[in-house]
Parts: C-alpha cells; structure tokens; sequence
C-alpha cells in the first residue's frame, strides 16, 4: 500500500486556471505532447549543464526521451533521462502554476545555458496535459545525492498527492490516463506523426518501441561551412518532398543583436502562387511552432521556403501566436537585409548562377522592391533583363564556367556588354540598356511582354538592330510602373503600342494621286480598310516600314490606353477584354497591300453600280489581312474563329481557280 507523505492544495495564482489551460490557452489539444516532450528535452540539457559544472559526475553520454503506450489501461508515458526533480522542487515548479523554473536555472547555470538554452519559458506547459488527461502522475528522482524518488499525482482538480516512486534512475516519467474521446493518442503512428510535425529537430532522441523517431540534428544550427549542397537540398526535400529542387539558400546565422538562426530556400515559382502564403516554418529552440511567419517575415519574402529558428521571437503563453513588437520588426528587417546582400554577393561572385535562375528569381526582386524601400535600393543594381541585344563583331565578354544541369553556363556582366547564360540568351541591367541606346533612342526603352504572341513586333524591331527588352513575368505588369518612378525622364514602350521612327520608310511617302481633292495613295488605303473592316473605332494608319520581313499591316495597342484596360481589369479580377479602340497598322511599302489597292481601283474603275467579284475579293482579302493582325494581339472567340476559317478557305478556293 502507497504510503502518503504529504496533501494539499496547488497554489493557483488566476482563479479558474484550468479551464483556461484547457479550453482557452491552447488552441488545439495534440500540443500537449510537444510541451512534454519540450520539458524532457530541457530537463536533459539541465543535467548537462550540471554535470558540466562538477555538480553531477554521472553518466550523461546517452540521453534520450521514450514514449510509452499501454492502451488497456488507456495510458501515455513519456520518460528522459534529465535532471529529475526533489519533493521540494515539485511543490514549487509543479504545484505552484505558472512559476517557470527556466529561467531561475538559466540565471544559476547563465554560462552553461548559452551554449545549451533552455527551451521553456512560461511554466504552463505542464499543464496542457489535462487537455487531454483524466490523471497526470509523475514518477521522477533527482540527480542530486541522497535524492529520494517521488511521486505526483492529480486529477485535473486543484488537489495533488505527493508520495514516495519506486523509480531507481536519475530522471522522470510523466504518465497521462487519457479521457474518453481521447484515445487516438494512444496510436503510435499518431504519436510518431506529432512527433514529426513539433519534435523532430529537437537534440535529443526520441523512441518509440526502441526506435528513434525524430532527426534530432537541425542543419540551421550548424555552421554554413559544415554543410554541401547536397545537405541543404536533402533537408528541402525532406520539409518539401515533391516539389522541384531549389533555385539557391541562405544560412542565416546572427546571435546579436537578436539571435536568429534559419535556413531559406528560393523554389521555383509558378504564376498561379499564392504569393500572400507563407511556407516558411517557424521554431524556437528547434521546437516547431508555426508555419505562419507573416509577422516576421517582410511580405515580399512570404514565398520563400525553409526555416528560422529564434528565441527573441516573443510569442504569447501558449507558443501558438506570435506577438508584434520592436524586436520581430527588427528580425524581419534583418532578414531582409540577408537576403538582399546575399543576392548582390551572388550577382558579384557567380553571376552565372544568378543568371540561371533569374525567371525564377527575378520574381522575388521585383516583388520585394514594390513593397519595400529599403530592399528595392538594394537590388536595382542587379536587376536584370532578358534582351535582343548581341555582343558585336569581334567582341569577347570574360568567361565564367560553371556546370549547371543544363550545361555549361557563362556570364560577365561588364563594360556595359550584355551577359549570356546556357541557352545563349543575353541579359542586361536597365542602365547598360540605356547607355547602349542613347544615340538611337535616348530615354526610350523598347519591351516584349510575350515572346510568341509578340514575335510578328519582335523581328521587326530586331530587324532594324532595334534592342527589346522581355518583361515577360507574370509581375512584370505591375513592375514597369515601380521603374518609370525610379527612370523618371525614361518611356517605356511596347513593342505592340507605337512604332519607333528608325522602323518607318521616311523616303517611301505617300504620293498625290488625285490632284483634284489631295488625296494620296495613303488616303486611298485606309478607305479602302475602313469599308472593308468596316470597325468605326478602329483606328487604320497606312505607313511604310522598313525591312522587306515587315509584316502587310500590324494591330497596335497605345500605351496608356492598354495599361487603364489592364489596370480595370485587375480591380475587378477579370481578364483584359481586347478594346475596340486600337490602331491597324497597313504597311503600304509590303506587296500585299500595294496589289490589294490595285484590284480595288480595278474594281471601282470598271464597277458598274453592282458588286462585282473582283470587290468582294479586294474586301475579303482586307478583312483577312486585319484579321491576321488582330491574331497577334488576342484569341478569337467561336463566331470569330469560324468565320476566319470560312474567310481563309473561301479565299483560297477564289485564288485557285482557273
């Protein structure tokens, strides 16, 4: 029979304590098991420290935590080799709530914890146990000598027993009955399962059944120097199996004047991101808290990947939450810091591999210097550009080799020469561009959005040694306005919107062919399309370019006109409807159109009041021709396709018959 030594009553310092603890303190129950095994994990580094004193000069070579389950008795245990507790200790760190041993120990052993803190740090993790627990016993025995082995118990009330354990080992075993509705905590794979998600960084082994079940070694706390890239992509894989391998990382690493520790991954990015999500894991002292990091990670960052690991972090009682103040404010400017200097250390020491992944990367530069300041004064030096632009006859850029999964790739980006990657396409900064072109076109820059769709524009501009920028990025829209601001005398121009000077045929003007009205040869052309199109708010413009690849005529979008569309069309979350306001293009110097006034002429010449075949050929063929334009520009709806499918075929049984 249990001999009792000692009744009474738990100190509660808020009246209703327990109700608190369990509906209100903690958000969700499985929480319990991480601030139980928190505790272990403490206790352990307490004996440690101990030992490391002189005070203990027992074996602390092995430590570890094991789960226990007996279902018929319905009950959890969970045991650790750490520091044990007196009679004395129990009544003051367990019967009086909310009294922290942590950190009066931190402030005995103060040189001991700096190289092993302390995990807890409010005293009430303890009592998450009742979330789940009809009783809580505690077996435990001090590694102080002549300690003798004690026992607690408690059913959730106010009341406790204090007897004597028969626990031979320095160390403790907290043991939970479980309540009814609570029994999937007696399933191992539950267990392994939470063990996973809260405990699987922390640095002391974890069985069940004899087994380990946590990594126990967290790679953020060891030094960048330690690790191979093969160590930072096996820990992605493992926090983000199934998904493609990481652009790049950073190690963060600063215990002043805040401590952080972490590990942060570029992935790859997809236009249909959420970039408002973060994916980024938070810890405290290698115990997972949360992977919602808004607070302190800068918004632009939010779509990186990885971890950060602080005890400067404040987060309220339950670990559940964080709470803003100076200091996450301050980390968050850290990390923005980090991340913005080791880019620039990337773009300057291997500017290959920052060429290499810049469709992904250039995503997050362009992001983080909308919505922060500080970071975009950062980066505007290594903001770069996919361009038309070529290195020139004799010309020869230094080589940088550097095996990448696509080859070899090289890169230099300077004396104002555009850089390559393995593909062979080039990149340029904003400020080379415009140094390159300040005789051709100073204060203009000329960009493609859409290489495919746009390659009509494209070649012309090429074609004329005219050098194009691709904006191309799903955030580029949003990003060009962020550069007129910073470019403020520079104009940033479309391929699609206006046509340069330098692409215009000045010599081929439009000569009179009617001297009694002044009407050119141009006027007759865009008659003749605005009857056959017969669109009023589509604006024809006859105009000769250069180039004999110019295309017969080209649908244009003004600059402005096409930004309000696109800026409508986001607030109200629909796709950009094609106005009906824009300008066709007819290239008078292409064959096409000079033999399609021609048979126009022909036709009004000998019409006599009827139509006549000639006529609808000459409308047919316009409408064609605008309609071939308009492709360029958008998709055609049902009615659209299929009436351009019975144009095209018509047309062509017209000109094939004998």
């Amino acid at each position: 029979m249990t001999t009792i030594l000692e009744q009474g009553n738990i100190s509660i310092h808020t009246e209703n304590i327990f109700p608190i603890i369990k509906k209100a303190l903690y958000s969700e129950h499985e929480i319990f098991l991480r601030e139980l095994v928190s505790n272990a994990v403490d206790a352990i580094k307490k004996l440690s420290m101990v030992a490391r004193s002189g005070e203990y000069s027992g074996d602390i070579s092995a430590p570890e935590i094991e789960i226990k389950f007996d279902k018929d008795k319905k009950t959890l245990s969970i045991s650790d080799t750490g520091i044990g507790m007196t009679a004395e200790e129990i009544k003051k760190y367990i019967n009086q709530v909310a009294f922290s041993s942590a950190e009066e120990f931190i402030t005995k052993y103060k040189d001991s914890a700096a190289e092993d803190p302390i995990i807890g740090h409010f005293g009430l993790g303890f009592y998450s146990s009742f979330m789940v627990a009809s009783t809580v016993e505690i077996d435990t025995l001090s590694y102080k000598d002549g300690a003798e082995a004690v026992h607690w118990s408690c059913d959730g009330s106010t009341q406790f027993e204090l007897s004597a354990s028969d626990r031979t080992t320095v160390g403790t075993t907290i043991t939970l009955t479980l309540m009814e509705g609570e029994e999937e905590y007696l399933e191992p794979a539950r267990i392994r399962q939470l063990i996973k998600t809260y405990c699987d960084f922390m640095p002391v082994p974890i069985k069940i059944d004899g087994e380990v079940v946590n990594k126990h070694e967290a790679p953020w706390k060891q030094s960048p120097s330690s690790l191979t890239d093969e160590d930072y992509l096996e820990f992605y894989r493992y926090l983000y199996p199934f998904q493609e391998d990481p652009l790049l990382w950073i190690h963060l690493n600063t215990d002043y004047p805040f401590v952080v520790n972490g590990i942060l991954y570029f992935p790859k990015l997809k236009p249909d991101i959420d970039i408002t999500k973060s994916s980024i894991k938070l810890y405290c002292n290698q115990v997972f808290v949360t992977d919602n990091c808004e607070e302190v990670v800068p918004r632009f960052l939010l779509p990186l990947r990885g971890v950060i690991d602080s005890t400067d972090i404040p987060l309220n009682v339950s670990r559940s939450f964080l709470q803003g103040d100076r200091t996450v404010r301050r980390i968050a400017d850290y990390i923005a810091k980090k991340v913005g200097d080791s880019l620039k250390a990337l773009y300057r020491d291997d500017p290959a591999k920052y060429i290499a992944s810049w469709q992904d990367l250039g995503n997050f530069v362009k992001f983080g210097s909308l919505n922060d300041d500080k970071f975009k004064e950062q980066v505007k030096d290594i903001l770069i550009f996919r361009t038309t632009a070529k290195l020139g006859d004799g010309e020869e850029a230094a080589k940088v080799e550097v095996q990448t999964e696509e080859g070899d790739a090289w890169s230099e980006v300077t004396d104002n020469k555009p850089a390559t990657d393995a593909k062979g396409n080039f990149y340029t900064t904003l400020s080379e561009y415009l140094e390159r072109n300040k005789d051709k076109h100073e204060n203009r820059v000329f960009y493609a959005t859409d290489e495919v769709s746009q390659a009509t524009y494209i070649q012309l501009f090429k074609s004329q040694d005219l050098e194009l920028l691709f904006m191309d990025s799903f955030i580029d829209t949003h990003f060009i306005p962020t550069l007129e601001r910073e470019y403020s005398d520079v104009k940033f121009v479309r391929v699609d919107a206006d046509l340069d000077d330098t692409l215009l045929d000045k010599e081929k003007q439009s000569e009179i062919v009617d001297p009694a009205t002044n009407k050119t040869r141009n006027d007759e052309i865009k008659e003749m399309f605005e009857q056959a199109i017969n669109r009023p708010r589509v604006n024809v413009k006859p105009q000769a370019l250069k180039g004999e690849g110019a295309p017969p005529a080209m649908v244009l979008l003004p600059e402005e006109a096409r930004r309000m569309q696109e800026t409508m069309a986001m607030i109200q979350q629909q796709e950009m409807q094609f106005p009906d306001d824009h300008v066709l293009m007819v290239n008078t110097a292409h064959p096409l159109i000079q033999n399609l006034l021609g048979l126009s002429q022909s036709t009004i010449i000998g019409a006599d009041g009827g139509s006549s075949p000639a006529g609808d050929l000459a409308k047919m063929i316009c409408n064609q021709v605008y309609d071939t334009a308009l492709m360029a520009q958008k998709g055609f709806d049902a009615d659209g396709m299929k009436t351009f499918v019975e144009r095209s075929n018509t047309l062509l049984t017209k000109l094939t018959e004998r």
